[in-house]
């Protein structure tokens, strides 16, 4: 295959057709199989000499006139996709052709458009003869086959006629023979560029037209218009309509509707929704017959309008000013079809002035009519948070330190930052001098620059003019219109972006298409914004908004969600501030950014001379395609020529470009207040993360009641609007040692320059011995890996160098269990030692009493000393010291450097700072500190089964009940262990001789740590092997069978401390295997009312083809059968990790309701040292308010409602197992709240 690296034998695995069915296989499909076996055979003759991995020389011929033509043969099984490649034949070569292997290709081609041709011949009489409704005259047999040709005879006419009316009828006949297991989304994936692809993509495409011949359309998918892929095909459709309305071309959008509601089998895929597109499109142009021609449409296909049909026709007729009778008919039809007028403005979204001319219209039959009141705000009802949403309760929201003007002035800048997309700023390496060479090779980069921009602008403009022609041929390139929504500039602009950022270890194809992709995507996003007038609006409710939070108005008691909705109900009129869906299927995103990575190989080139004058000079591609080996995978990557790593790393730029959703907000975020609505002004970001594809999360949470989702999006908010500012002294010692050569034992990656040189090469390569080999590749990956931390490092420090002088704010969203995240990807508060080292709250607040005490303890915790000592052994501790403490934070570099050897050595410098400045104020006590003091969870999984399972001497172990020092459950294991290890030791065990001595709490902690969230006994044998190899006395010929031993006998103590925790999670192991077993997912609501489903599917590889070479894309979606081993082993872990989100949702509320500032790393939470008492207290009254809940209870009704349907007198097995095993719910042991109420130490 060219540049594919598939063979031959492995695409056939791809075919979307039954074994059957390749049986009945008619000449034509035989005749270009056997053409493309040829191919096959002269591909591996013609590469027989060539090694297994080879740079593709990247010279592509022109791309393909039919490229990407019909969505309906290329949209690939949506879902989660990542890159899967497919193994590569051994002989194969992406070397070019030779000139007979070409012809082959034509002649092929040449057969392949006599097929597609036969193919509209067969559709359009199919057409005509559902029009005329009229029987045929002649009887087909059976196995008749239309053979039309490019100027058919009568009687191949009337034989093709009755053929296509035979099939007509034969959908609507039970007796029809069942269609080919053919995927409609495999067929449309395989289609494939020009006749450069046909052979990779002739296959599954053949059999998508002979089946469209026939008239007989894979039914799995048309049948089943609940599936998830049915649903991307129809999102697939709409995308494109979408994009004809963005770009104001009704014509277009109604001719690509067409194409499909003129057959009778491809009209499925029309949705109500599509219909609508088109008509929005005339609308805005108030061409009413046109709209009334797809109201007829829609009639003549079955499907009944909408309330968004009858919006876009009474907009078209308040923009012309229709006849008050025109309007009447309007109205009264649709009120006949079970609507309201005043739906129309509760439940339609608008754009631009969509709404005012819909009411213009509805005013000239009811001159009197007025907009519906907008509906009452609902209060959630959970019993956790009856206190919270009280109004007797209600308090002022808490106000920030700057003024309406001031934040009027930051909202400002991060618009122009937003709309600008991309921020551009200095890096931290900024400050090294510049020498000669860098000058010189920064010159050289931008002249570069300069032609590659005018070559890929000229590659884009000429791939468009050959898509533009294919419109009179055969329909739409699929592409087309995406890469017509911008100016040209943006998407070279884009394409440099890439080329600019990419590694000189190279990428991933998969990663660079999607990222590619998504840019596009995003920039449409924000240009339908500013088109659609609904950032106008955002600006005009943002400007009231900040009223709430600026400290020269008037206090509200309302919340940010609450107030927010307020302003939007007063505002009226103007466009809705969600926008109508306009989401692109995950696999047309990776197809476009394909498509751009296409370009930008072909186009972007360097003189091969540029470095070396003695060489010839001729023109050689920058990029090049390669094949990197992952066991028997190949993964295509797209790496640099080594002349341009040369010229970028002599240049040293000081200049990064992120997006500017990369960077921290210069304002207060705008509050969730829907799944669709939420943090950035403009970006376009999902409450709910998920794996790109998916589609179930998404779909669950539009399905929710809105109110149940309030405390979800107002803890959101409340953690995103904590202000943040830079501790700047502790920058600049981490810059200054980043910029000289860095510290790996401080975790500051050191430069490229100091990684290990590779071993001389010989001068005879073939006497190169394996052990020479071995240490060659080490040194590449350990190049690559510092490289990767390296990059990263210097993103981080050079954001935070940006924002040094700055407040800030982090948007939050979660993943599907309802874990909360910062939005901005690379520096936030959940980031590593150095990063969390150098944030500081940007509101300060006196230390009060016991503020520098608990500095000094959180020291203390930070040093990873003095784990199982009460607090006040701790704080004596640091007062003991306090003359290493002065000294660090003095002299950090030139003193004794106590502080460098702690467990988070950043972060107790800038604690040892904070220390020094609050202790030699006057008073201590009214020292103003931004410090962030942490109090974390004692193994917080554990503690949650403890109090499900009320299980004591648990609930003990991990500080759930009261106790005169903290308990510290990992030296509890190990000590258990090591009463194990005696025993068998007395008893002769030898390998329990071995481990006396090696028994500690560090060797057991990771494994008890993840055996709450469902480590295996292989799993866990692995960690305490790592563990055991860390100690160099241990003898390595015992590492299998002590791990085996070790992980055995933790796995024994855990089960006797915590009796009730083995049986929870067996419990929910078990409901979760016979759940996935019976072909569902697992589905449970939080306490907070926030639905939850395990994206866990059986994957399954679908190929994308495109020129470069075939991506192998895995994907899973809702259509597929459940996982049954993930969905069982994820459990445990997702419900324990939804509890724990849950718990930390309650916990921000509720200081939010005391004045706290409260943020939170999952288990760990941040507040200031003068609140860090309050905030425990909380912290245990909501872990009472929670487990107080029958949550097992509630989780086993609500199993019980989704998966057992009521009212069956019988019964499968399998349901009555499942019945029985929810019913089931663990007993647990009898300890109170009470008991953990006056307990201390939850969190420490």
């Amino acid at each position: 295959l060219s540049a594919a690296g598939i063979p031959w034998s492995v695409l056939r695995n791809y075919s979307s057709a039954s074994a059957k069915e390749k049986a009945r296989r008619n000449a034509i499909c035989e005749r270009t199989e056997l053409l493309e076996v040829l191919k096959a055979r002269a591909k591996q003759l013609q590469a027989s000499n060539v090694p297994e991995v080879t740079v593709n020389k990247v010279e592509l011929a022109p791309l393909g006139n039919d490229k990407y033509q019909d969505p309906l043969r290329k949209v690939v099984a949506p879902g989660a996709a990542e890159e899967q490649p497919a193994p590569r034949g051994r002989d194969e070569s992406p070397a070019r052709p030779s000139s007979w292997v070409e012809k082959l290709k034509k002649e092929m081609y040449i057969r392949q458009l006599k097929v597609e041709r036969k193919l509209s011949i067969a559709a359009s009489q199919l057409a005509r003869e559902g029009q005329a409704k009229a029987k045929p005259k002649a009887k087909a047999k059976p196995k008749a086959k239309a053979k039309p040709k490019a100027k058919a005879k009568p009687k191949a006419k009337a034989k093709a006629k009755a053929k296509a009316k035979k099939s007509q009828k034969s959908l609507k006949s039970p007796e029809a023979p069942k269609a080919p297991k053919a995927k409609v989304a495999a067929a449309w994936s395989q289609s494939h560029a020009g006749p450069h692809g046909l052979y990779a993509r002739h296959k599954p495409r053949v059999a998508a037209v002979k089946e469209g011949a026939k008239a007989q359309w894979p039914r799995r998918v048309l049948e089943h218009k609940d599936s998830s892929q049915y649903k991307i095909l129809q999102q697939t459709i709409q995308s494109s309509l979408e994009c004809f309305l963005f770009l104001q071309q009704p014509e277009e959008a109604e001719r690509f509707l067409l194409l499909y509601h003129s057959s009778p089998v491809k009209r499925r895929l029309l949705s109500v929704n599509a219909y609508n597109i088109v008509m929005r499109s005339w609308a805005r142009k108030g061409c009413l017959q046109r709209i009334n021609q797809l109201f007829s449409m829609l009639e003549s296909v079955g499907l009944r309008p909408s309330l968004d049909s009858y919006a876009a026709a009474l907009e078209c007729m308040g923009r012309n000013q229709s006849s008050t009778k025109a309007i009447w008919r309007c109205v009264q039809q649709l009120k006949n079809d079970g609507f309201h007028v005043d739906e129309l403005f509760q439940k339609c979204l608008f754009e631009e002035d969509e709404k005012e001319k819909v009411l213009r219209a509805i005013r000239i039959v009811q001159p009197n009519y007025q907009l519906p009141p907008p509906p009452k705000p609902q209060t959630c009802k959970s019993s956790l948070l009856q206190d919270f949403y009280s109004k007797e309760k209600m308090v002022p929201y808490p106000k920030l330190d700057f003024t309406v003007q001031e934040l009027q002035e930051r909202f400002q800048q991060q618009l122009e930052m937003e709309l600008d997309n991309t921020v551009t700023i200095e890096s931290v390496e900024s400050t090294k001098p510049l020498t000669p060479q860098a000058i010189k090779a920064r010159k050289l980069l931008a002249t570069l620059r300069s032609q590659w921009h005018d070559s890929i602008l000229q590659a884009l403009q000429k791939s468009k003019c050959s898509m533009s022609k294919l419109k009179t041929v055969s329909g739409y390139n699929i592409l087309y219109p995406y890469l017509c929504l911008m100016p040209d500039e943006e998407y070279v602009g884009i394409m440099l972006q890439i080329l600019n950022t990419l590694s000189p270890q190279g990428e991933s194809l998969a990663v660079l298409a999607r990222e590619l992709g998504s840019k596009i995507y995003n920039r449409y996003i924000t240009q339908r914004k500013l088109r659609s007038r609904q950032l106008e609006k955002v600006q005009e409710v943002y400007e009231e908004y900040i009223h709430l939070l600026a400290k020269d108005s008037q206090p509200d008691k309302y919340l940010p969600r609450e107030y927010w909705e307020k302003l939007v109900a007063e505002a009226g009129f103007g466009p809705s501030l969600n926008l109508k869906d306009c989401s692109w299927p995950y696999m047309l995103l990776m197809r476009l950014g394909m498509h751009m990575l296409e370009l930008l190989v072909q186009a972007v080139k360097v003189p091969r001379n540029v470095l070396n004058p003695h060489l010839e000079p001729r023109f050689i591609p920058v990029l090049y395609h390669v094949y990197s080996f992952h066991s028997s995978w190949q993964v295509g990557l797209i790496k640099p020529h080594p002349i341009f790593s040369q010229i970028v790393s002599d240049a040293a730029e000081t200049l990064l470009t992120f997006n500017s959703s990369a960077i921290p907000m210069l304002c207060p975020p705008v509050p969730w207040t829907s799944p669709h609505f939420g943090a950035f002004v403009l970006n376009d970001t999902k409450l709910m993360r998920f794996v790109d594809g998916a589609v179930q999360h998404q779909l669950l949470l539009e399905q929710c009641p809105p109110v149940n989702l309030h405390p979800v999006l107002d803890a959101l908010n409340q953690l995103g609007n904590c202000a943040w500012k830079i501790n700047q002294p502790v920058l600049d010692i981490i810059i200054s040692i980043f910029n000289d050569k860095g510290n790996e034992k401080l975790d500051i990656p050191p430069p490229i320059s100091e990684a290990p040189r590779p071993p001389a090469a010989p001068s005879n390569s073939s006497t190169c011995n394996k052990s020479q080999k071995h240490e060659l590749l080490l040194c590449k990956k350990k190049t690559a890996e510092m490289h990767s931390l390296r990059m990263d490092a210097l993103y981080k420090l050079s954001i935070a160098n940006y924002v040094r002088d700055k407040v800030f704010w982090f948007p939050h969203n979660m993943d599907f269990r309802g874990r909360t995240y910062p939005c901005p990807p690379y520096f936030n508060h959940l980031g590593n030692d150095v990063t969390r080292a150098i944030l500081l709250f940007a509101e300060g607040k006196p230390l009060g009493p016991k503020g520098l005490d608990w500095l000094k303890i959180h020291l203390i915790n930070l040093t990873g000393l003095k784990k199982k000592n009460a607090l006040q052994e701790r704080l004596e501790y640091a007062n003991e010291i306090m003359e290493e403490i002065l000294d660090s934070a003095d002299h950090p570099l030139t003193g004794r450097k106590w502080w460098m050897n702690t467990d988070e050595p950043w972060q107790a410098l800038a604690c040892c700072m904070e220390i020094a400045k609050a202790s030699r104020s006057p008073d201590p006590a009214a020292y103003i500190s931004h410090f962030p003091v942490h109090q974390d969870g004692s193994c917080n999984g554990l503690q949650h089964y403890a109090a499900l399972g009320r299980d004591l001497i648990g609930a003990m172990s991990v500080n759930l009940m009261p106790c005169s020092v903290p308990q510290d459950v990992y030296s509890a294991v190990a000590q258990q262990v090591e009463e194990f290890r005696k025993k068998d030791a007395e008893q002769g065990v030898k390998i329990a001789q071995v481990l006396q001595g090696f028994v500690s709490r560090k060797v057991v902690k990771q494994t008890v740590m993840t055996v709450v969230y469902g480590v295996t006994r292989y799993g866990g044998r692995l960690q305490m092997e790592k563990r055991l190899k860390e100690i160099d006395e241990f003898p390595e010929e015992y590492l299998w069978e002590a791990s085996h031993y070790l992980v055995k006998q933790v796995f024994n103590g855990i089960k006797e401390m915590f009796s009730a925790t083995r049986d929870i999670q067996n419990w929910l192991t078990e409901s979760a295997k016979l759940i996935a077993q019976s072909g569902r997912t697992v589905e449970w609501v939080t306490p907070l009312g926030l639905p939850i489903v395990q994206p866990y599917y059986r994957s399954r590889s679908t190929v994308l083809n495109c020129s470069m070479q075939n991506l192998s894309v895995k994907t899973s979606n809702g259509n597929q059968k459940p996982d049954t081993v993930k969905q069982k082993n994820a459990f445990p872990p997702n419900f324990i990790h939804s509890l724990d989100s849950t718990h930390m949702m309650l916990t921000a509320l509720h200081c939010l309701r005391q004045g706290l500032t409260f943020v939170s790393v999952h288990d760990c939470y941040w507040t200031h040292a003068l609140t860090v008492d309050v905030m425990n207290q909380i912290c245990r009254q909501q872990f009472v308010a929670l487990h107080s809940e029958k949550i097992l209870q509630d989780l086993s009704e609500f199993m019980l409602e989704k998966y057992c349907s009521p009212g069956r007198e019988t019964r499968a097995l399998w349901q009555k197992k499942l019945m029985e095993q929810l019913s089931n719910v663990p007993k647990t042991g009898r300890s109170t709240g009470q008991e953990l109420q006056s307990s201390g130490a939850v969190w420490r």
